[in-house]
């Protein structure tokens, strides 16, 4: 059995944009995507909407293998206490073997030192996958769009959950 060395979670950095860019863009499929499928060359991962500093990465034998963006989603003091996941990706070769759970249990970390008490996250609901990640760490369903999303001719279910800090 070949084992995976321990990932290496990390804040990005710029230098990091490019290869979340392609990454990214390997990861595409109706599975979780809403938008069009991205064509190469990929536009700049990080941005103005976007900065590498709401960003985690993990490494894996120093290579980039997954990321996580935590961000508060509505800029308002009142709702300063709620951070989302609101992007989370993790190489195909790497899936499987910690990867996605030490980013998951590294955004929740970040999102308590940033003095946050709850955590939320949208999943499209046929992701069984991400689902049963999300509820091993703590994460229930706490609210379902039904049908919010027209994908490959099917109407698939936005789920909104959460967690306590």
């Amino acid at each position: 059995m070949i084992t995976m060395p321990e990932p290496h979670i990390r804040p990005a950095v710029p230098a990091d944009d490019e290869h979340l860019a392609l990454l990214d863009g390997s990861l595409w499929s109706t599975l979780h995507a809403v938008t069009p499928r991205p064509e190469p060359p990929y536009p700049p991962f990080f941005g103005e909407r976007h900065p590498a500093e709401e960003f985690l990465v993990a490494e894996v034998d120093g290579r980039v293998a997954g990321y996580v963006r935590l961000t508060q989603t509505i800029p308002l003091a009142s709702h300063a206490h709620v951070l989302s996941i609101q992007g989370f990706g993790v190489a195909e070769e790497a899936r499987g073997r910690g990867v996605g759970r030490a980013l998951i249990r590294a955004a929740v970390a970040e999102a308590r030192a940033r003095g946050a008490r709850r955590l939320t996250l949208r999943v499209l609901g046929h992701n069984t996958p991400a689902r049963k990640l999300y509820e091993s760490e703590g994460f229930a369903v706490e609210g379902v769009l039904p049908g919010e999303f027209l994908l490959d001719g099917a109407y698939v279910d936005d789920v909104c959950m959460g967690r306590s800090l």
